[in-house]
């Protein structure tokens, strides 16, 4: 199953990971490597195309051609064949599984495969280069800071990946979520900020939630919520004062929307409440 770059994104800002190594692999070229196909992968990997060419092929069905800035994550517990091309491949492997990882319907498993094309710009080269220093290490040191890499490589790569698929919308979307973000205690209306682009109502929400994942009033309540939940954790100010502070005049209609998307009231935040 193939997800998009903001569920893939959501998954790994939400799933505990266990790194268990990072590798630089070359293959020769014109040969087939079977050694998943009787024994099936153990853990999920990040594959970056990094020389030459491969055709990857997981359970005798799905095929996917690796070039250099091509992605594929996930795929564990699968059966894997890789058929290299005549000038070989070189690629950069990731090895982890998620802790804890909720298989419901609608979340990743970890033998889920998404596959994206990116630019294999220096910055990427670099995260690996510095993922793979870190990973030879034994320095306690450099193994926390292979965790960090791991996931700007990922952060990397989806970003990379949210630009490659709204290349017109992405000024507006950029601006309009850095507008939002500056005024969000002002009374924003959908119609108020297409009008800002000069665009139709639909059609700005369309190119939003395209790029984000969500509508942007939707987006507006998130991010005013995550505000107040912030300001209520200091126990520095009343109900009603952060109400207004993030654009309610009604603090009980502020409740009520707070305890919608934070599953608490607002008079009962603490440390240990939840947060969503």
């Amino acid at each position: 199953m193939s997800q998009t770059y903001e569920e893939l994104a959501q998954y790994f800002a939400t799933t505990p990971i266990q790194l268990f190594g990072v590798y630089r692999t070359w293959l020769e070229g014109d040969r087939t490597y079977s050694g998943h196909v009787h024994k099936p992968t153990a853990k999920c990997g990040v594959i970056v195309a990094l020389e030459g060419e491969a055709t990857f092929v997981f359970d005798e069905v799905k095929q996917f051609v690796m070039k250099p800035g091509h992605i594929l994550i996930g795929g564990a517990g699968r059966q894997l064949q890789v058929i290299s091309g005549a000038n070989g491949f070189r690629y950069c492997l990731a090895h982890y599984l998620p802790g804890g990882a909720d298989e419901k319907k609608g979340h990743r498993r970890p033998g889920d495969i998404s596959y994206m094309e990116i630019t294999l710009d220096p910055e990427l080269l670099r995260l690996v280069e510095q993922l793979l220093n870190a990973s030879s290490s034994p320095d306690s040191m450099d193994k926390l800071n292979q965790r960090s890499l791991f996931y700007q490589l990922i952060t990397k790569v989806l970003q990379a990946e949210r630009y490659q698929q709204n290349k017109d919308s992405y000024p507006v979307v950029e601006d309009a979520i850095r507008y939002i973000q500056s005024h969000f205690a002002e009374p924003l209306t959908l119609a108020k900020l297409a009008d800002r682009y000069q665009l139709k109502p639909k059609y700005f929400s369309y190119l939003f939630a395209k790029y984000t994942g969500t509508g942007p009033i939707e987006y507006l309540i998130h991010y005013r919520m995550n505000k107040a939940h912030e300001w209520l954790l200091t126990k520095q100010f009343s109900v009603a004062t952060v109400a207004k502070s993030i654009g309610y005049s009604d603090p009980y209609y502020f409740s009520r929307l707070f305890k919608k998307y934070k599953g608490v009231a607002p008079s009962q935040v603490d440390l240990d409440s939840t947060e969503t």
